[in-house]
């Protein structure tokens, strides 16, 4: 991206972690670190040449550019979910078609969400962190469903449950204080977009961490993390 958008969505993404307890910075922005193992998928690719088109340089034309691109990464987790089923057994597909529909749930209360969030701010680079936020879990989800699809070998991960997990733990309880911050923050009449978007988020969390490792857990949390604490810090700025 050029210009003075590019300048704010880079201050953006550096302030995405900072202020988390030095513990929890690691796991916040592992989903970003493994991300960028993607950096040169066509999606990105394609995302990027859009940004730096000269008619594409309005506020209006780098928010398309991050809406085809989700609408891309929507198409990719798709396509990676039917991947990942033709390697499973009867049993694994239920269960992660289960996740896939706890995922979407979530992603359709999310954008709820986000929209009451950002309808407490104002000016353009605000409306440019709403489209990106509403990029990003998809792209996280078509990328995790990609790790997924090539890893399987045909067992099970076995994770321990997260309260015997320090890290989990750790990041989990961080989740939960941005979360109450976030809440408390909002209009009160936009409240239950909130609390309907974490319960839907907790219900994907709990259909899908059994069935994934220890380090996708981390990512899935930390990139829940990572969310509550820019929207915490976001809601009624102007």
């Amino acid at each position: 991206m050029l210009g003075g958008s590019s300048a704010r969505l880079a201050r953006y993404f550096a302030a995405m972690v900072s202020g988390l307890s030095a513990a929890t910075v690691l796991f916040a922005v592992a989903p970003a670190a493994r991300a960028e193992v993607a950096a040169a998928d066509p999606i990105d690719t394609a995302m990027r040449t859009c940004l730096a088109r000269a008619d594409r340089s309005t506020t209006a034309g780098q928010i398309q550019c991050m809406d085809d691109a989700r609408t891309a990464w929507r198409k990719a987790a798709d396509t990676a979910l039917m991947q990942l089923l033709a390697k499973l057994p009867a049993a694994q597909q239920k269960r992660w078609q289960l996740s896939q529909q706890k995922w979407v749930a979530w992603r359709d209360a999310e954008d709820t969400m986000l929209g009451a969030a950002f309808a407490t701010t104002s000016g353009s680079t605000y409306q440019l962190y709403e489209a990106d936020m509403r990029l990003q879990p998809v792209r996280e989800r078509a990328l995790a469903l990609r790790n997924q699809a090539a890893a399987y070998d045909g067992d099970t991960p076995k994770a321990r449950v997260c309260s015997a997990d320090a890290r989990c733990e750790h990041v989990s309880y961080d989740l939960n204080r941005y979360y109450r911050q976030l809440y408390a923050r909002m209009p009160r009449h936009a409240r239950p977009t909130v609390s309907r978007a974490q319960g839907d988020w907790r219900a994907y969390r709990d259909a899908t961490t059994p069935l994934i490792d220890e380090h996708a857990r981390l990512d899935l949390l930390g990139a829940r993390l990572a969310t509550l604490k820019r929207l915490a810090e976001t809601v009624n700025n102007h």
